[in-house]
């Protein structure tokens, strides 16, 4: 074993994501109105317009009932539609609105600086083991 005590990678790493949620989230309410796991739907509802709620969860690996609300905090911001899809009127599907996107690209911005700010915090060539590494774990 490493020097470090696995309880302990689990600690920190727990710890930074705590960190970097509250900044995202910080920093996508002052731009764009939205938090970090909001924005993490939008990202979603963006890369694949038309995505039903239950997509969506599976996507953000998150459960559907909390997705539930989350969608409903988008949709009466404006920043997504709800539509019966054409091949199954039953299933709904979520597009961005144009309120939807500007705020996206708001968002974007902000965490393309909180992204700037951690590799200015990672010696050269710690990004490369490091990114690979975190998306092994993420993909588990």
């Amino acid at each position: 074993m490493s020097y470090m005590e696995k309880s302990h990678v689990y600690h920190l790493l727990q710890t930074v994501a705590q960190q970097l949620r509250k900044q995202a989230d910080e920093a996508g309410m002052a731009a764009a109105g939205v938090s970090a796991a909001q924005g993490a739907a939008l990202f979603a509802i963006e890369r694949s317009p038309g995505l039903s709620q239950r997509e969506v969860a599976k996507a953000l690996k998150q459960q559907e009932s909390a997705v539930t609300t989350m969608v409903s905090r988008l949709l009466a911001a404006e920043l997504i539609t709800r539509t019966p899809r054409s091949d199954d009127p039953r299933t709904l599907s979520l597009n961005l609105t144009d309120k939807g996107r500007d705020a996206l690209v708001r968002l974007r911005a902000e965490l393309d600086a909180i992204n700037q700010a951690i590799e200015q915090s990672l010696a050269p060539g710690e990004l490369e083991m490091l990114g690979p590494a975190l998306e092994r774990l993420a993909s588990k």
